[in-house]
């Protein structure tokens, strides 16, 4: 089986637009949430793990840490420069959550107008084993964070 690639916001339902009040004629279509992933590793403990696209809304940040590291680990995830993670401490093998950083909430719902790099940055003392894989799912949306199309588009 291939891949098959699709730009822009992909929207699923049965209703386009609105042309009533009852909920067969009410707009009903949602963005699709898609996800990309990046493996770390105790060698490596800043880098580049992927590309949004721009106008991107995140909905989840997710750790599965599948070899335990040596020494407690904190993994932060940044948005062009800009920390929009909390730190997650990484103790164990299993899946640990990011939240949105309190400080830019904003960039969890539209990146910006373009495409923005996610770079990760870990800390553990002496690290010698240990890998994790960072996963993001995000609505696609468009670069001025429209998600809907209007009237006059298809």
């Amino acid at each position: 089986m291939g891949f098959a690639s699709h730009l822009g916001p992909w929207l699923l339902g049965t209703n386009k637009y609105t042309t009533g009040t009852t909920a067969d004629t009410t707009q009903n279509m949602g963005a699709a949430v898609v996800a990309q992933q990046a493996n770390v590793a105790f060698g490596t403990l800043t880098g580049n793990a992927f590309v949004l696209p721009a106008g991107a809304m995140v909905t989840h940040v997710t750790v599965v840490t599948t070899t335990v590291f040596s020494a407690a680990t904190t993994l932060k995830l940044s948005i062009g420069g800009v920390d929009f993670t909390t730190t997650g401490t990484i103790t164990s093998v299993g899946a640990v959550n990011l939240n949105a950083n309190a400080t830019t909430p904003g960039g969890w719902l539209n990146v910006g107008a373009t495409d923005a790099q996610v770079t990760y940055t870990m800390a553990g003392t002496s690290l010698t084993t240990g890998a994790a894989t960072v996963f993001i799912m995000y609505v696609v949306k468009g670069s001025d964070g429209a998600m809907y199309p209007t009237s006059t588009q298809n």
